[in-house]
């Protein structure tokens, strides 16, 4: 399938400041295999209406390093996720200067919405990016990074570090090899799955 990518472009001050409280419009379809769930929009991000958008966020790098992608994709070529079968939402629609203005209270509601999101539909692995907003939205006050114990919306549960350039404890050799383990384990769990639904 060819996809019409959108030309790069940067915006202005003005569009930047402009973009607060604007949604983004996921990458989502059925059959995926993985589907990150960011914290919410960044002002950057929704100003050009592309996930994890900002120069300097280790998403794409980080997704690259760990296999996801063939190349780095930039945040505009976004839409060939689907086509590998992976795919992007947030917890909270709503973009802020920074994810701490949000409350636990917003992230628990957004939680919820992402829950009947997931069970619309189904991805064999939901992959938080951020550990904070996965221990506000799912109650776990000790979750760490990697596969969870409880499922989410019915899909497997996976928290990975916060890739943005702000979190200075994960290395880009470290998010390669953390965003590489849940490559390898999401491939092959969709695989069983794919084969234990088709013989029922």
């Amino acid at each position: 399938m060819t996809r019409t990518l959108p030309t790069p472009w940067k915006p202005t001050k003005a569009q930047i400041l402009a973009a607060h409280n604007k949604p983004l419009p996921d990458l989502i379809a059925k059959n995926l295999i993985v589907l990150f769930a960011g914290i919410n929009p960044g002002l950057y991000t929704a100003a050009i209406g592309r996930h994890f958008g900002r120069p300097g966020n280790r998403f794409w790098p980080a997704l690259h390093a760990g296999g996801f992608t063939p190349r780095l994709f930039s945040p505009f070529e976004g839409l060939l996720l689907l086509d590998l079968h992976f795919g992007i939402t947030n917890i909270v629609e709503r973009a802020t200067a920074r994810a701490d203005e949000l409350t636990d209270d917003e992230l628990r509601a957004g939680g919820r919405r992402l829950q009947a999101k997931v069970k619309r539909w189904r991805p064999t692995v939901v992959a938080f990016v951020g550990i904070h907003p996965y221990r506000v939205v799912s109650g776990v006050k000790d979750a760490r990074v990697g596969l969870q114990r409880d499922l989410f919306g019915g899909s497997h549960a996976w928290v990975l570090p916060n890739p943005s350039g702000l979190n200075a404890h994960y290395l880009p050799a470290t998010l390669a090899q953390l965003f590489g383990a849940l490559r390898v384990w999401a491939i092959a769990q969709h695989e069983r799955r794919r084969i234990d639904e088709g013989m029922k």
